[in-house]
């Protein structure tokens, strides 16, 4: 009897990461893939390149250019999130508080990479903590990050319309912190998802860590255009230690008609004469909020190693 010859080289999309191991989502099938070597650059959202080695292993062999690539980063090492993503989504809500300090970044992060953002305020049936979380909320919105507000447990079938009206034909990743409620949303427009989150874990051998990695569903199409939502592990951080002060004051959109109207063309944007940025926080068109994590963030950047 002959023997079967495996396949060259086919393509596929990386749902799930843990370490040097991968889950790939192939034609019909889920393959658990590894990397030639000791590289581990391959970011859940890829579409990679694999050599099947068994009926559902592989080694994955190149990856496909990137659209965009989401990272964060601190002084030693960065971290990929995701691969290919057509808009950031940061969920809050309007209890436990959430902090500004987490949206900024992540919308900064959104910003250096290309990639639209959103804001999702959850659990507006709590009308108690309402109007206080609308008005921080506010700040995001004036800068032209739209706003959308949902409740899972109170208007459930309206929440699942504006999530799949946002969702359709994009590649989303969602990230909050622990308690804002992403998981529920999550399980409304993907029913199966602690089903799949189960399977994902199983299959890369991760036993009862199934919060710890970021993993991938795929939806339905919309008008041909694929869809996919990215759900990202809640964490409290997030550095952006990559990005230099060049890149980052072109991350915030309310510097843009500021910048080159300074008096000095290599203004850091501090405490220098005549500076446009700092003028504007005077006349109440920047926040001074923002402008202290600009001053936080090239501060950090500063303190990275090889920067």
């Amino acid at each position: 009897m002959a023997k079967k010859e495996i396949p060259a080289n086919a393509l596929g999309t990386v749902i799930a990461a843990h370490g040097r191991h991968y889950l790939v989502q192939a034609e019909g099938i889920k393959l658990h893939c590894v990397t030639r070597g000791k590289k581990s650059d391959v970011a859940v959202g890829d579409v990679v390149e694999y050599q099947l080695t068994s009926k559902n292993q592989g080694v994955i062999e190149a990856i496909t250019p990137r659209q965009t690539l989401l990272y964060r980063s601190d002084q030693y090492k960065s971290k990929m999130l995701a691969a290919n993503l057509t808009q950031l989504v940061v969920v809050v809500a309007t209890e436990p508080s959430f902090s500004d300090d987490l949206i900024s970044r992540a919308l900064v992060a959104s910003e250096s990479s290309g990639i639209k953002a959103h804001i999702i305020l959850n659990k507006i049936d709590v009308t108690t903590s309402l109007p206080k979380a609308r008005e921080r909320v506010g700040l995001y919105a004036s800068l032209g990050y739209p706003v959308h507000e949902v409740s899972v447990t109170g208007m459930p079938e309206t929440t699942r319309v504006t999530l799949m009206n946002l969702l359709q034909g994009q590649s989303t990743i969602l990230i909050g912190q622990s308690g804002m409620g992403k998981s529920s949303l999550i399980n409304l427009i993907i029913p199966d998802a602690e089903i799949a989150t189960r399977e994902i874990s199983a299959a890369l051998d991760t036993g009862k860590h199934t919060t710890t990695f970021t993993r991938l569903f795929q939806m339905d199409p919309y008008q041909g255009q694929p869809t996919s939502v990215i759900d990202s592990p809640g964490f409290q951080e997030f550095g952006l230690h990559h990005l230099s002060e060049g890149m980052l004051e072109r991350a915030f959109p309310e510097f843009l008609p500021y910048l080159g109207k300074c008096k000095f063309y290599n203004c850091h944007h501090h405490a220098e004469p005549n500076c446009a940025v700092t003028a504007a926080i005077k006349t109440g068109d920047i926040s001074a909020m923002r402008h202290d994590l600009f001053k936080q963030l090239v501060h950090e950047a500063a303190q990275t190693i090889g920067y």
